[in-house]
């Protein structure tokens, strides 16, 4: 009789890298995923936009990414969001997107957020807004941004919210940013 095989995860958990590099875009394929990113969690998840979400602010826009490390090597890119300056010191963040098998690592959304204000600040940030959907306001919180108003964009309720410089340092390095680990990691 042969024993039974040993799984040490089961046969429907995804495998998810311990390790994330969360860091500016530089590489053509890096912001040609974070596309593909944003378009499945706004249009075929959320289905705030038909087909595509992008926009103007996206020939002006730096793109951030979060991306899968498979030991040295990247993998895939699992979280996204943009920065844009609209006028000298006001810089928005917009389009936070997280890989929905990724979501509940948590340090993901957060580093995005963090690298975000960061590097704004480093190009001479002195005020940073963001539309928050309703649901992500308490993240939002966390990490030291206040709600200005409660509104409505795309059907959905959202938080006017912005952050407190003092607890973002300008950026060094936003081409190389970052790594964080998996909770679990």
């Amino acid at each position: 009789m042969m024993p039974e095989p040993l799984h040490l995860f089961p046969p429907s958990s995804p495998f998810l890298p311990a390790s994330f590099q969360i860091k500016l875009a530089v590489e053509p394929w890096e912001r040609a995923a974070a596309a593909r990113l944003r378009r499945q969690v706004f249009c075929t998840e959320q289905r705030l936009f038909a087909g595509d979400d992008g926009d103007a602010i996206d020939r002006v826009a730096l793109t951030l990414v979060a991306v899968s490390l498979l030991g040295v090597a990247p993998g895939d890119v699992v979280g996204t969001v943009r920065i844009h300056e609209a006028e000298p010191g006001l810089w928005w963040g917009s389009r936070l997107a997280v890989d929905r098998a990724h979501r509940r690592i948590g340090a993901l959304g957060s580093g995005l957020i963090r690298l975000a204000v960061s590097t704004a600040r480093a190009r001479g940030c002195t005020r940073f807004l963001a539309h928050v959907q309703a649901a992500n306001a308490p993240l939002f919180q966390k990490l030291h941004w206040r709600s200005l108003a409660e509104i409505e964009l795309h059907g959905r309720p959202h938080h006017h919210m912005q952050a407190d410089l003092a607890f973002y340092p300008p950026a060094r390095a936003p081409e190389t940013g970052f790594m964080t680990l998996r909770r679990a990691a």
